[in-house]
């Protein structure tokens, strides 16, 4: 097999399997969400509840009321992607304190799918301020 058409191959394969890192923004869907819905209901409620755009270039997660189970919903240039993921054991830190769509940072995404919240408390405390050494 020729270095082309093993690209291509590859190319080929990541726009069908979904890239996630294309995504300029990470959307999180704060409280539960009806984990039957598929690809149209999830893109209807990005469109109708949070007033957003479902085919721009984001990652738009969704968790039901179990915790350990999430769908994300991708735009491609052909079409949408929707991942799911279920743990085994434990469970997702999932933001239930509001029914917004929360936008999110890569680092927040990586400790969500760690089992982590996605607000963190800062591991270096503020110095006073005061005398020198």
């Amino acid at each position: 097999m020729s270095a082309n058409h093993t690209n291509s191959v590859v190319s080929t394969q990541k726009r069908m399997l979904g890239d996630i890192s294309v995504a300029k923004n990470i959307y999180i869907a704060c409280g539960y969400t009806d984990m039957r819905k598929s690809i149209d209901g999830l893109a209807a409620i990005i469109l109708q509840q949070f007033k957003m755009d479902p085919f721009q270039s984001a990652l738009f997660l969704f968790c039901g009321k179990r915790c350990n189970r999430i769908k994300a919903l991708l735009w491609e240039k052909d079409g949408f992607v929707l991942l799911y993921k279920r743990l085994e054991n434990g469970s997702f830190r999932w933001p239930r304190n509001e029914s917004d769509l929360k936008v999110i940072s890569w680092q927040q995404f990586r400790w969500l799918m760690e089992g982590l919240a996605i607000e963190q408390k800062s591991s270096i405390l503020p110095a006073k301020k005061g005398a020198f050494c």
